[in-house]
């Protein structure tokens, strides 16, 4: 019952103009270096499940301490607590939110209206216990606790059914197999072009330099599986071309949001005219390079 009701939330479209004005809007906010920051990516996944424990947990031990008497002059600085965490926590939430696909922005919306009416329940709970009115302060706060919960239901589904801010290239390491893999002469790939190609089924972006140089990357974007092949490359790095995710080529670490985890990145070498690809170790930063000027093989 409850999957197909969330189910039914991800293909209404009824809020989907009240999406497109708010992602707007929330792109649009100035934050320069700060939307890098609450995207996570100096944490290696979103920040915003992370930031949102402190007013969860704070209003759920307000809660406990409610069925207790004489704590609620406790109850309501947890209270107060949780609604000045409250704020960071959504506008991380909202700045990803604003780069997820559509089905995951309409989970995600009525997400956010539950959020919001608990901070409006909560709000309107710690008025009434300033005013010594602790009996609706507590019957608010429960029912601010059930708003919380229906907005967790929500959360998990758009994290766990959705997948809305996993790493979308964490299987490649378990995909392809070990060694090097053929894919194509050298001369199929035009200097400073992006090419998509393939080993094991895994789509693998290669670019080629002007002085011959080869990167291979994981071809599908770890924030939500954007094609990289379609994107645009500038100063060693490709921009996905779905949700702006800058990647470097060298070594496929995430440079911009919103993507969270670097792209898996490939070895690359030149054997006969072919180019081949091997899934680089994460251990060891550096390919393993064949010595002596008479080699044919060249790594890079």
């Amino acid at each position: 019952m409850v999957p197909r009701l969330l189910d039914s939330v991800e293909r209404r479209p009824s809020g989907d103009a009240v999406i497109d004005a708010l992602g707007r809007g929330v792109r649009a906010l100035p934050l320069r270096g700060v939307r890098d920051l609450l995207h996570g990516s100096w944490l290696g996944h979103p920040v915003h499940p992370l930031l949102v424990q402190v007013p969860v947990g704070s209003w759920l031990s307000a809660a406990v301490l409610d069925l207790r008497p004489g704590r609620a002059r406790e109850a309501g600085s947890l209270i107060a607590v949780g609604l000045a965490a409250a704020a960071p926590a959504a506008l991380a939430g909202a700045v990803d939110w604003a780069e997820l696909h559509r089905r995951q922005q309409r989970v995600g919306l009525v997400h956010a209206l539950a959020n919001t009416a608990a901070v409006g329940l909560y709000a309107a709970s710690l008025a009434c216990r300033v005013k010594g009115r602790t009996k609706a302060g507590r019957g608010l706060g429960f029912l601010g606790l059930t708003a919380v919960a229906t907005g967790g239901l929500l959360g998990g589904h758009l994290a766990y059914r959705q997948a809305a801010g996993a790493n979308h290239a964490e299987e490649v390491p378990q995909v392809v197999s070990a060694g090097w893999h053929r894919i194509g002469s050298v001369t199929e790939f035009p200097a400073g072009r992006p090419a998509r190609r393939a080993v094991d089924d895994v789509p693998v972006l290669v670019v080629r330099e002007a002085d011959g140089t080869f990167h291979a990357l994981a071809e599908r974007c770890s924030h939500l599986a954007g094609p990289l092949s379609e994107g645009t490359l500038d100063g060693g790095c490709v921009r996905c071309p779905w949700h702006g995710s800058v990647f470097r080529l060298s070594d496929g670490w995430n440079v911009h949001g919103p993507a969270t985890s670097p792209q898996p990145v490939f070895d690359t070498r030149v054997v006969d005219g072919h180019l081949e690809v091997r899934l680089r170790d994460p251990d060891h930063a550096e390919p393993d390079r064949d010595p002596g000027p008479a080699q044919d093989d060249t790594a890079r």
